[in-house]
């Protein structure tokens, strides 16, 4: 794996990119949760484990976060729709930008997240505007409902409902923001793909108890994401034009 370049605080696009040693599979954009900045312990095992399934990982940081790096200061992420443009924003800029790699334009684009940048990266999925290079979208612990409100209001499904790409989400079967039992029980669209990681919390981690353990659940979220990544489904299906996508409060990590 190569070095990532130094972070710096004084742009959003100030993308940290992990590259394999080999032949790459595929380019994942990730982006940060609600509350941890693009190079958290969470994030920086996963990317390290997605390039050692062959996976480029890219990261960046919406703006409340980067600013954080230079004042030091905590800053809400508020509502999870004011983030959608400029993940559409620096995608275009990671695309048309010098952080290209030329190496990888015949390999899939993926876009995805933890959390909130996942759920983020899901909402920009739904809209039509979004360069065609992009494939689809990996998502590490979806934030299906606030903690502790798990009404049908509360409910936040229609980014997925309403996505023209793939979706995989690796959730942790504990995951307070929506465990197995409850997730289970809903209908999931045709082109979201569930996947559940051993007795996981919202970082997937299990408990003491669990045969599983911390590094076997990121390993196992890990080859699942890059096997996606590397190769998409081909969604076959019509799609309503009047989707609607609401439902938006603040995230966790």
């Amino acid at each position: 794996m190569s070095n990532p370049a130094p972070i710096t605080a004084d742009s959003p696009f100030d993308f940290l990119i992990n590259q394999p040693e080999g032949s790459p599979r595929a380019v994942l954009m990730l982006a940060h949760g609600a509350g941890a900045p693009m190079d958290s312990s969470f994030m920086e095992r996963m990317a390290s484990m997605l390039t050692d399934n062959g996976v480029v990982v890219v990261r960046f940081e919406f703006s409340y976060m980067a600013r954080r790096r230079v004042d030091g200061k905590r800053r809400p992420a508020g509502r999870a729709e004011r983030w959608t443009h400029h993940y559409f924003r620096a995608v275009e800029e990671l695309l048309q930008g010098e952080d290209w790699n030329h190496a990888w334009d015949d390999l899939p684009l993926l876009i995805g997240g933890k959390s909130m940048g996942g759920r983020v990266a899901a909402m920009l999925a739904c809209d039509e505007d979004l360069d065609l290079a992009v494939k689809g979208v990996v998502v590490f612990g979806y934030p299906f409902h606030p903690i502790g409100k798990s009404e049908p209001a509360d409910w936040r499904l229609e980014p997925l409902e309403a996505s023209l790409l793939p979706v995989l989400i690796c959730q942790g079967e504990r995951d307070d923001f929506g465990w197995w039992d409850e997730v289970n029980a809903l209908e999931l669209p045709p082109q979201v793909n569930l996947e559940w990681i051993t007795d996981g919390s919202h970082d997937l981690g299990p408990t003491g108890k669990s045969e599983a353990t911390m590094k076997s659940n990121l390993l196992h979220a890990a080859k699942l994401a890059a096997d996606f990544a590397a190769n998409p489904p081909v969604l076959e299906m019509d799609f309503g034009s009047d989707a609607q996508i609401d439902g938006l409060d603040e995230d966790d990590e």
